[in-house]
């Protein structure tokens, strides 16, 4: 942000209504200047006012608390069309090409809004040349039917199904007519479901919920919910990609982070592996089902440490799952909020 409000203050940067402002311009309407721009300033760290609090943990998202400069640098289909996001991402694949032997794999979010959204997507990785043989993507998919039913975008839940798999479907039985979308499933190995988990959900009878056509409620569907159509979809492009010779994915949800346990015998059923499963220490007989089915979970101890749970108070610390043969490895959540390091980015 320094360098670009240095460099090119001038570049347009954001459109408001029929006003389109320049990056000096949103700097001003914010009452900053690039001299206040810090790591510490920029408040995107979590820290104990988050712990258990993921409306706060949310808001860490915004650098300063402004959503503006949130869209001007870290989104792909925004005025800019994503030209800062890109020019960070590369930055960062940069690095991991010149270490050589060091790899990532970075999420990006497809919300389901509308039909669009992958061809937008995959228009900013094509047109910035985004790929690195040191880097794999995964497809984030943030569980927020309600907030899109309550403004009007989306009428049913199987309306944010067809606008997450449909255009998948397409690129796979006709990838010449959707070059753009068939080369970025190259880059993407799996799909992740994220939320927060600690919200609670009403008991019901699964049968009571219907189809998603008939899912035409403000609430959110519950987590089993989601999961049950996600790897439906999944399952069946994966067995179409296969027998056309393409790349496949897996499903890897964020699941016991926190919130009801059911979430983990849910991911049991359903996902290839899971992200973070804190909630597998309180549950002895899962823990030993996913060792035996070998369901790899990804352990991030610095996010859950400053959000759901202390490192004292874990039952069996993250060292020790290598020891009781889970198949597990650590993994970095939310960078921006947790790096102490650079190599931890």
């Amino acid at each position: 942000m320094k360098h670009k409000m240095k460099s090119n203050p001038d570049d347009q940067a954001l459109k408001q209504g029929e006003r389109v402002l320049t990056l000096r311009e949103v700097f001003e309407k914010l009452n900053l200047t690039s001299h206040e721009l810090s790591v510490d300033t920029l408040d995107v760290h979590a820290d104990t006012s988050t712990f258990f609090r993921f409306d706060r943990f949310n808001l860490k998202y915004n650098p300063f608390g402004q959503s503006e400069l949130r869209e001007i640098f870290m989104k792909s289909d925004n005025f800019m069309e994503g030209k800062y996001l890109a020019e960070i991402t590369h930055q960062v694949m940069d690095d991991l090409n010149e270490t050589k032997y060091q790899n990532a794999e970075y999420r990006i979010s497809i919300y389901g809004r509308h039909s669009e959204e992958w061809f937008r997507l995959a228009k900013w990785f094509l047109n910035n040349r985004i790929y690195s043989d040191n880097v794999r993507w995964l497809i984030q998919v943030p569980r927020l039917f309600s907030v899109y039913r309550k403004l009007g975008i989306l009428q049913n839940f199987q309306q944010m199904l067809d606008h997450l798999f449909t255009p998948l479907f397409d690129a796979t039985i006709h990838p010449e007519q959707h070059p753009e979308i068939h080369a970025l499933l190259q880059q993407i190995v799996g799909f992740d479901s994220v939320d927060d988990e600690s919200v609670p959900q009403p008991k019901m009878e699964y049968a009571q919920f219907g189809s998603p056509e008939e899912w035409t409620s403000e609430d959110n569907p519950p987590y089993a919910y989601y999961s049950f159509y996600i790897y439906v979809n999944l399952y069946t492009l994966n067995q179409l990609r296969e027998e056309r010779g393409m790349n496949t994915f897996t499903y890897r949800p964020h699941a016991g982070e926190a919130g009801d346990p059911e979430h983990l015998a849910v991911t049991y059923l359903l996902a290839h592996g899971i992200n973070h499963g804190l909630n597998l220490r309180k549950m002895p007989v899962l823990q030993y089902l996913y060792y035996l089915s070998n369901i790899g979970i990804a352990m991030s101890p610095l996010s859950n440490n400053a959000l759901f749970v202390e490192y004292t108070k874990v039952r069996i610390p993250h060292h020790l799952l290598f020891a009781i043969l889970l198949f597990s490895s650590r993994s970095r959540s939310n960078f921006k909020y947790f790096a102490y390091l650079f190599e931890l980015c």
